[in-house]
């Protein structure tokens, strides 16, 4: 059955990127850099991407301008903005709970990645629409930025169901414990 994955990266004092949204601090601590954990074989089980359009943005201007890394696979990429659809990427004005309805039923055999940014990831998690979430904890510490995790009125219970470390980084997989808290 295709799942719903959060998989995302933060800093060890919780954000996803720096007070002027840079991303560069996402290495490890440098001691096996040729690690990549479990990104390849978790990148192997997704056939769609959702994303914001900030995420899209930075990938599509900064981190990659020359390469988008999901080709092959479809993007869905959240935005206000009047954007004509390309190749496999689709702009959409849809809410997160319209789009992961419709793609947990369509054809697609493989899992749906919610790539980022922060207000997709906690829209995710305030409709309890996620089957697991997997973090990778980054041995920076820095001081402020974007926070991966916003203000809620519900507690998520999740229970964790598996750790690996690489490069210095702690990946921290868990799955939703049925019991929520108001």
């Amino acid at each position: 059955m295709k799942k719903v994955i959060i998989y995302i990266a933060m800093s060890l004092d919780g954000y996803i990127a720096d007070k002027n949204g840079g991303v560069a601090f996402l290495g490890g601590d440098g001691t096996d850099t040729e690690d990549m954990g479990s990104y390849n074989d978790f990148y192997d089980t997704v056939s769609e991407v959702i994303m914001g359009y900030t995420t899209y943005n930075q990938i599509v201007t900064e981190l990659a301008p020359d390469n988008y890394p999901y080709s092959g696979r479809k993007s869905y990429v959240l935005t206000t903005k009047n954007l004509v659809d390309k190749d496999d990427i689709i702009f959409t004005k849809k809410s997160i709970p319209e789009i992961i309805s419709e793609l947990k039923t369509s054809e697609s055999k493989g899992n749906i990645w919610i790539n980022g940014g922060a207000s997709i990831v906690n829209q995710v998690l305030k409709f309890g629409l996620f089957d697991e979430i997997v973090v990778s904890v980054i041995p920076t510490i820095l001081g402020s930025g974007i926070n991966l995790f916003q203000t809620m009125d519900t507690q998520i219970r999740l229970k964790l169901v598996s750790t690996q470390s690489y490069n210095g980084i702690v990946e921290l997989k868990y799955v939703p414990n049925i019991e929520v808290l108001n």
